[in-house]
């Protein structure tokens, strides 16, 4: 659906489908494989009670650990996880824009992390708030490869009201303003609707840049 255009699921979360081009994907695809491999390799990050999430991750520019970003990974191999890239830095500045329209001020936007998940058929996330970072700027979010039942709810609760959203190969979801806080997760994937042309055979990544307000 390149051609569907931005839809407003709440103020200041909006979905755009077929954002990302089947060559961009491939791209982006390529560079995962490159992240996965290390200083600190794709892991399923440990919960406080011992409990490892289903999702794994690779993290870009901060490291990302229920509930903190420190520069090591000290969870997994002590080392500094890879700079976030500076075609990320444009890449997110282009989807605010798509998002949000011209007239927002995308030059004030530098995301300086990326929490680069990975779903298998079984994986799922549950409701939560991404509200480890110091900043309330934009959360963006691109999907490639198999599609998923995507939850935005309120900033309430992790209960209804909530709307279930598609999300598929190549889309974008931003979501800030009002709904930076909103509760979150994934309840389900859709094995075996990666597009042939994607570049993932099998499994969802998922991209998500944030400002962390850190130095």
């Amino acid at each position: 659906m390149p051609d569907a255009g931005p839809r407003v699921i709440a103020p200041g979360a909006v979905h755009v489908p077929g954002w990302l081009s089947p060559e961009q994907q491939r791209w982006i695809v390529a560079r995962f494989h490159e992240w996965a491999e290390g200083p600190v390799p794709l892991r399923a990050a440990a919960l406080p009670g011992g409990h490892r999430m289903s999702v794994r991750t690779v993290c870009l520019g901060w490291h990302w650990q229920p509930y903190k970003y420190t520069r090591d990974a000290g969870d997994v191999n002590g080392l500094r996880v890879l700079d976030f890239p500076e075609w990320m830095v444009r890449l997110g500045r282009k989807a605010l824009a798509e998002a949000y329209g011209e007239g927002y001020d995308t030059a004030a936007y530098t995301p300086d992390t990326a929490l680069v998940n990975f779903y298998d058929d079984a994986a799922t996330m549950g409701m939560h708030q991404d509200k480890d970072e110091r900043s309330s700027a934009p959360v963006v979010s691109l999907s490639i490869g198999d599609g998923c039942v995507f939850r935005f709810g309120n900033t309430e609760t992790r209960t209804k009201p909530y709307t279930d959203v598609e999300l598929g190969s190549g889309d974008l979801f931003v979501f800030g303003g009002p709904s930076r806080f909103a509760y979150h997760g994934i309840p389900r994937v859709r094995p075996g609707t990666a597009p042939q042309d994607c570049g993932l055979e099998h499994g969802r990544i998922n991209i998500t840049m944030r400002v962390t307000g850190m130095s």
